[in-house]
């Protein structure tokens, strides 16, 4: 077996909204697996921590960070001046940065709705044309989305998120197709409720976590790390044969008939 597929050496990784939560916890894999990891976040403080971590976990490794808001425009187009600045190329974009406001379809004012759209969708579009350059010059490398199971069926999370993540799901799927030529694949990963602070509130209701649990087969929550490990796998040169997926991560949530 060749161990260089299980490794990431010498490879330079970009990872949005990587200060907190799955955003940290695939940074943390990513530089495991030997990574020079560039972690971009809203919160100075929050990703000065995430970094300060890791290298105390990971003493030999190289994390970079930059506060930005992939939302703006000229901060996105910053953001890859940065990455440019770093060396020759981009082996791996992990568009995670992500954001919601959950109510009724009829209660969202035009602003918020078409906030998680660009903060969900537009701002990984764009970030993805953006490093399509620096990407391609590597010959062989990755995109990998965070998306969420709400992009593929109903849940109580509000229509504007789950159209989102949908929107994203098949931009996974249309640049899988279209940069294949290019040595660039594209996949998406798709998390049910993980153990995070922005699903603290809603799982902090003992009624609403047992319906939670009650369609969860695996009957838990998952976890960051778990979500981390399948981005991680998707980077890896032993996924190199697939493009244009989106795998789960739902502890079979999807898979629960009646």
């Amino acid at each position: 077996m060749d161990p260089h597929r299980w490794r990431l050496d010498g490879q330079l990784a970009l990872v949005t909204g990587g200060s907190a939560g799955i955003g940290r916890a695939i940074a943390r894999e990513l530089t495991g697996f030997g990574a020079t990891v560039l972690i971009v976040g809203r919160n100075g403080d929050a990703l000065e921590s995430t970094r300060d971590e890791l290298l105390e976990e990971f003493p030999q490794a190289d994390v970079r960070a930059m506060i930005a808001d992939v939302v703006d425009e000229e901060q996105r187009r910053e953001i890859l001046d940065w990455v440019e600045d770093q060396g020759d190329g981009l082996d791996i974009l992990v568009n995670n940065a992500g954001g919601n406001l959950s109510r009724a379809a009829n209660d969202y004012a035009e602003d918020e709705w078409r906030e998680i759209f660009e903060v969900n969708v537009f701002s990984a579009f764009e970030l993805a044309r953006y490093a399509h350059p620096l990407l391609a010059s590597r010959g062989s490398s990755a995109i990998v989305n965070v998306g969420s199971v709400s992009g593929i069926t109903h849940v109580r999370s509000g229509a504007p998120y789950g159209m989102s993540k949908a929107a994203l799901h098949q931009m996974t799927r249309n640049l899988a197709v279209e940069w294949a030529e290019d040595g660039i694949r594209v996949n998406a990963v798709a998390p049910w409720y993980i153990r995070t602070r922005r699903t603290s509130g809603p799982l902090s209701d003992p009624d609403y976590l047992d319906d939670v649990l009650l369609r969860t087969p695996m009957g838990r929550i998952g976890e960051p790390e778990e979500v981390a490990a399948a981005v991680a796998f998707l980077c890896l040169p032993a996924s190199a044969y697939i493009t244009g997926e989106c795998i789960a991560v739902d502890g079979g949530f999807l898979r629960h008939g009646f």
